[in-house]
């Protein structure tokens, strides 16, 4: 009996030696900040000391904080457009790739994905010298094709420096989201697509009437890794090529969050700022999830 009990004894000591290590590193690194967070959310805690305890003052201010709305509507219009946009582009190139039957597929899937595995901060800076005013690619090309009157300097008007970060995140994202489709797609037999063809569906028919349904769980979910993905690299971008200006006409709600907590010393505030973050991306992670599992 007491051999049986030792061999049984050494399965739950493996497992404890195996998990409990997970569990501290979880508790240290993700527990235990996330509960400081929202604990010095409730304070005005600066760079002098850990603060006094100030109740709902900094979300109360939030909401009369003009710089913080602007970064609000920022990042809700990057949300709305740019995580739609990447998704559908993903999509249309994953359906090209599988059933377009290109020889050269595998290449093209490789470039495409290739922007994903760069460094953040290095594509914003090869972007910034894109859209720079005086020596952009951009603004040489429109000079080149005779529409110069279009030129601007992109970064630094209100009306278009969001959307060139925009632009840039969709570029960087879009070959991610395409593998994860293309794998989606494979899954569907080939025989529900010679049937469509046989009817006389073309590729728009076959790609809105056959992959979008069968794969719809897949899109919700690419799609809520979109949402995640958008607010994860807007600190970044902004940071690099805008510094949030002019104006705060590009600043988004991460980089302002940076600006008042790194920036500004006012960790109170920008805690709040992070939390009400957090709330609004989980916000919209179950609705994308309720709406794409029900049937």
């Amino acid at each position: 009996m007491g051999k049986k009990q030792k061999k049984k004894k050494l399965p739950v000591l493996f497992i404890g030696i195996c998990v409990i290590p997970t569990v501290v590193l979880t508790l240290i690194f993700k527990i235990y900040p996330t509960v400081n967070t929202l604990i010095m959310s409730f304070t005005d805690a600066n760079l002098l000391g850990s603060g006094t305890f100030v109740g709902l003052h900094n979300y109360t201010y939030m909401f009369q904080d003009k710089y913080f709305i602007l970064a609000l509507k920022n990042t809700v219009k990057l949300l709305a457009v740019v995580s739609v946009v990447t998704i559908a582009f993903s999509l249309i190139l994953a359906f090209i790739l599988t059933q377009s039957r290109l020889r050269e597929a595998g290449i093209y899937r490789t470039i495409l994905y290739i922007p994903n595995v760069i460094s953040l901060s290095v594509v914003a800076v090869i972007w910034a010298f894109v859209f720079n005013a005086r020596m952009g690619i951009v603004n040489s090309f429109l000079d080149s094709v005779g529409l110069g009157m279009l030129k601007r300097d992109w970064l630094g008007d209100s009306n278009t420096a969001l959307w060139c970060i925009g632009v840039v995140m969709i570029w960087q994202a879009v070959g991610y989201y395409m593998i994860m489709h293309i794998a989606a797609i494979d899954g569907i037999s080939q025989e529900i697509y010679e049937a469509a063809i046989i009817d006389g569906a073309g590729k728009v028919r076959q790609l809105l009437s056959i992959t979008v349904p069968l794969i719809k769980n897949i899109i919700g979910r690419t799609f809520i890794l979109a949402i995640s993905g958008t607010l994860g690299m807007s600190l970044s971008l902004a940071k690099v090529m805008t510094g949030g200006g002019p104006n705060g006409a590009s600043s988004v709600l991460t980089y302002y969050m940076f600006q008042q907590g790194m920036m500004q010393g006012n960790f109170g505030y920008a805690m709040a700022i992070t939390v009400f973050t957090l709330i609004m991306s989980l916000g919209l992670s179950f609705l994308t999830e309720a709406i794409t599992e029900k049937e």
